[in-house]
């Protein structure tokens, strides 16, 4: 190989290298995105189980639990949206269990007309999903508490509004003859490393066969 070539080549060699470490990083990132999804299936199909006395949300996420007692009405309307509903809120109320502790239950989305619907204090038994939501970040407008307009499922400002402890329980079913249908959780997880692995994969090709049209260009000019 002339001197000429010698950095190109390092060139060519030293980019395909890297793009396919890159791709290879996307398919363990596949491997791991499914096992983490599979694994809250499992969880939110899971049979439900009393409510825990003690709640760790790092652990206890998505854990699909069962409670008797009885549903307050006092509402909280979160802006929200739903295929089957559109645009709407969702319905936030506390609920007291048998025991006296109180929680906070996500009901379902309704849309704008029924948001200030009565919905009286009932009994029931509710199943559902446990979920600490993460649906907020700087861009997120403050709440209008005055106005009932919230934009935020967050627990600890809707516990401290309704007087529960911070545990959220998503319906997914209930004994309960009135209010929203349940919407359960739903797993909106982006999962695609592996187009971003064929992406890399495919740059590494392309950059492969231009190294090597490169090469080959200097080398005629060489002869």
């Amino acid at each position: 190989m002339s001197r000429q070539m010698i950095i190109p080549a390092l060139f060519g060699v030293t980019g395909v290298i890297i793009l396919v470490l890159l791709g290879n990083w996307q398919v363990d990132r596949l491997v791991w995105k499914k096992a983490m999804l599979a694994n809250i299936e499992t969880r939110l199909s899971a049979p439900a189980v009393p409510l825990p006395d003690i709640l760790v949300p790092e652990q206890d996420r998505f854990l699909s639990v069962q409670v008797t007692g009885k549903m307050g009405e006092d509402e909280i309307h979160v802006l929200s949206s739903s295929p089957a509903t559109g645009p709407g809120f969702r319905i936030i109320t506390a609920f007291t269990l048998d025991n006296g502790r109180r929680i906070l239950v996500d009901r379902g989305i309704v849309p704008d007309h029924q948001k200030d619907a009565m919905r009286p204090p009932e009994n029931g038994t509710l199943y559902g999903n446990l979920l600490w939501a993460d649906d907020f970040d700087k861009y997120t407008p403050e709440n209008d508490i005055d106005g009932n307009l919230w934009f935020s499922r967050a627990a600890e400002p809707l516990a401290k509004a309704l007087n529960t402890e911070p545990v959220f329980l998503v319906m997914r079913s209930t004994t309960l003859s009135t209010g929203p249908t349940p919407i359960a959780v739903g797993l909106n997880i982006p999962n695609s490393h592996l187009e971003y692995a064929v992406t890399w994969y495919g740059f590494a090709i392309v950059w492969a066969f231009m190294s090597l049209y490169l090469l080959w260009r200097i080398k005629r000019r060489t002869i």
